[in-house]
């Protein structure tokens, strides 16, 4: 397997093309950029073939790795170039130089280290699909966990639910037991007020009942 099985490579943040490597002219950088203003920006891995050839592209976090190669290549081999300069572009830059870095200003940099890893992966072919295999093994077990921990998360959300559905009952029947209460309370001081208001009319009108009693004696004796 040759080296030229690769023909252009790039990493991009958005649609910004920050470095890139080839060897090779033609139309690959057009086409490549072109395919690069159409991918969405999910976390995905894409394929566009085009006269022989493959346009590979890794999207992660906001950044998109490029490789295009010709079509007889492997498309594993592809990804695993992919997923090693993304990893050493990664380690380099991820403290925040590739996020402020101008179009193509890391050429000078990064383009030879494209070039080693084209190089790495081509004679280390079966080695790094093997590591490949190895990593979709491991994502698939971390998926499958994932989802487990999410199932769990969606029985104890149930729970909650129901929880606070009980607690929310709770409160809207001690709400109405205050209101009750109240209202009973309420009820009570005015039935109070009438005993005191009665028993005060009976005492002013044993006080008036006397007062007469003692008006009329006075009358009777004069």
């Amino acid at each position: 397997m040759s080296q030229e099985s690769f023909i252009y490579s790039f990493v991009a943040r958005g649609t910004v093309v920050l470095a890139e490597y080839t060897e090779f002219t033609g139309n690959f950088p057009a086409i490549a950029a072109q395919c690069l203003q159409r991918l969405p920006s999910s976390n995905k891995k894409f394929i566009y073939t085009c006269d022989g050839h493959t346009f590979n592209f890794l999207v992660e976090d906001g950044y998109a790795y490029c490789v295009v190669a010709k079509e007889s290549l492997g498309k594993q081999i592809s990804v695993a170039f992919l997923e090693r300069v993304k990893a050493d572009f990664k380690k380099r830059y991820g403290g925040g130089k590739a996020d402020t870095a101008m179009a193509k200003s890391l050429n000078k940099e990064f383009g030879p280290i494209m070039k080693e890893h084209m190089k790495y992966i081509v004679d280390h072919a079966a080695e790094e699909i093997d590591k490949l295999a190895k990593l979709k093994a491991q994502v698939s077990e971390v998926k499958s966990i994932m989802l487990d921990n999410v199932d769990q998360t969606i029985k104890r959300g149930e729970h909650i639910t129901s929880i606070a559905d009980k607690a929310e009952d709770l409160r809207d029947q001690a709400q109405r037991y205050k209101v009750m209460g109240t209202q009973i309370k309420r009820k009570m001081w005015y039935q109070n007020m009438k005993i005191k208001l009665v028993v005060l009319g009976i005492l002013l009108l044993l006080v008036l009942i006397i007062w007469l009693s003692i008006c009329h004696g006075f009358d009777c004796t004069n």
